[in-house]
């Protein structure tokens, strides 16, 4: 089947949501059309628990401050002009979702605004611990309301179509290298559908899945920058990836793993090793408030010299309303698994993967490499986030690039038409698989390399053996995927690797420690290089 738009969006999370408004608010006469592979409620934007980082009470803060606290968090690799366009458009945007339906928490009639780690002032907005799944919310009845989005289902993009599938060769060299929409698997119907736009706009989230522990639900596997990447797209910086530092330990197991809100330690919980002694003072003097790069550091190492499994994040000093109101369903987390919060119980926690900092490379309107795409989000390296994102500022990028997107994508419609003459997708010689097992097995492997050679400490030996394993997996997946008949389980095994091979091959090349990577073969700033190109 072949599909046509005007502007086809893939992803649902908050930056394709508010891409797709506000194109549509600007201009009702075009046809947009956002697919996500599951259903409209599921992105890494629902999971989002902290809330989202704006400046609010101009009595106290202001934008110089916010623009200071994102630029150190980054590490120097922040594009200071763009971190200025987020800040300071970021008001008026989540102004804009409170007139849309979105609710915050409010003490004695204003917002209750909560502090996280890196920031110098109180400026969290937040909805109790679904902050995310709140504005998540408002976003999909706002798009609801405009009749030309329509939300497709169960639709998984596979890849980006350019000059490639007409036969042209096309390399990371090829100066003109066109977007005309996207191959996509409709789940429903088994088949694969070609879809055509003028335009076409990733917002597909993260790869939080790439490691065995993460606090990215499992439609997290980085399909939107597989799929850049693989259409010679520049990507930039895949090599800092954020781990949560506290994600709460649990024996049974779970994926994803829990997250325990960066807002508990801004309340005044403390981190303490399994023997009740504070650690965090060896390491910075913000103490559990320091960013996350560094108490994520902090916390693995304390676990790596005493052979633990975990640390402990003591709760006690915040009182039990706050903890009821603000923090119901971690409450509710612990509590079902024996860990009651409110009779002084200290919840176990360790790092896990949480959020990617770089991703396809975009100027400020989200515009990337290649003509007519755009990405948004979490996908992108924006220059937002440099070498460590900021606590909250990635629901913050989502909304503001959302509307600068539009804007651009608005301003060139009507000078663009819809490619012809695109070949349908080729599926001949290709069979059912006839073990799944090849593919869990091959998941399983690549979440054992990344986390054991890949994570939060790397080393050369480390990233070499990565690389050599890698490259076993991918020659092992390749072959599946020219033989047997494309399903979801195949195509984001073959996304994660590619994002495993990506952010490894970035922290080799990158021969210094900065922000989220740090390697003990170069533990210094060498300023080696500003920006990794892929």
């Amino acid at each position: 089947m072949v599909l046509e738009t005007d502007v086809l969006i893939i992803g649902a999370g908050v930056a394709g949501l508010s891409t797709a408004i506000k194109i549509a608010e600007q201009n009702k006469d075009s046809k947009i059309l956002i697919l996500t592979k599951t259903n409209k409620q599921e992105s890494n934007t629902r999971w989002a628990q902290g809330g989202i980082a704006v400046v609010w009470d101009f009595d106290v803060d202001n934008f110089q401050k916010h623009i200071d606290d994102t630029l150190i968090a980054g590490d120097g690799l922040c594009n200071e002009e763009v971190v200025r366009i987020v800040v300071e458009e970021g008001h008026e945007r989540v102004k804009e979702i409170i007139d849309w339906g979105a609710r915050f928490d409010k003490e004695e009639g204003k917002y209750d605004l909560g502090m996280e780690g890196g920031h110098s002032e109180h400026r969290i907005l937040h909805f109790k611990d679904i902050t995310g799944w709140e504005i998540l919310r408002s976003l999909i009845e706002k798009a609801e309301t405009y009749p030309n989005i329509t939300i497709q289902e169960h639709y998984f993009a596979i890849d980006i179509i350019t000059q490639h599938h007409m036969g042209k060769i096309v390399t990371r060299l090829t100066p003109d290298i066109e977007c005309y929409g996207t191959y996509a698997l409709n789940k429903k119907t088994g088949e694969i559908d070609t879809i055509l736009a003028k335009s076409t706009v990733m917002c597909s989230g993260g790869g939080g899945q790439v490691y065995r522990n993460t606090t990215n639900p499992t439609v997290a596997t980085g399909d939107g920058m597989a799929m850049a990447y693989r259409a010679n797209a520049r990507l930039a910086n895949m090599e800092f990836v954020q781990f949560h530092p506290t994600a709460l330990f649990n024996p049974a197991g779970e994926n994803p793993d829990f997250l325990i809100s960066e807002a508990v330690r801004g309340e005044g919980a403390i981190l303490r090793t399994v023997d009740g002694k504070t650690f965090m003072e060896k390491y910075d003097e913000r103490l559990s408030l320091a960013p996350r790069d560094i108490v994520a550091r902090a916390i693995d190492n304390e676990i790596k010299i005493r052979g633990d499994e975990y640390v402990y994040l003591d709760c006690s000093p915040i009182d039990k309303d706050t903890i009821l109101h603000h923090f119901p369903t971690i409450y509710e987390k612990c509590k079902s698994i024996g860990i009651d919060i409110l009779k002084g119980d200290m919840i176990p926690v360790l790092p896990a993967c949480h959020y990617m900092c770089g991703g396809i490379h975009t100027d400020a309107y989200g515009r990337t490499s290649i003509a007519n795409l755009y990405a948004a989000g979490e996908c992108t390296n924006s220059g937002l986030h440099g070498a460590n994102r900021l606590a909250s500022n990635s629901l913050l990028e989502g909304l503001v690039f959302g509307n600068r997107v539009a804007e651009s994508v608005n301003d060139s419609l009507a000078t663009l038409a819809l490619k012809q003459g695109i070949p349908n997708w080729n599926a001949k010689g290709t069979t059912d698989p006839k073990e799944m097992v090849l593919l869990t097995q091959s998941w399983k492997e690549l979440k054992e390399i990344m986390s054991n050679y890949v994570g939060i400490v790397r080393t050369n030996v480390r990233l070499k053996r990565a690389l050599d394993r890698l490259h076993l997996l991918y020659v092992e997946t390749e072959k599946l995927y020219q033989e047997t008949t494309l399903s979801p389980q195949l195509s984001e095994l073959r996304n994660l690797i590619t994002i495993a091979y990506l952010v490894t091959k970035g922290a080799q090349m990158r021969r210094e420690s900065r922000g989220l990577h740090y390697n003990t073969d170069y533990p210094n700033h060498f300023d080696y290089l500003e920006t990794t190109w892929m």
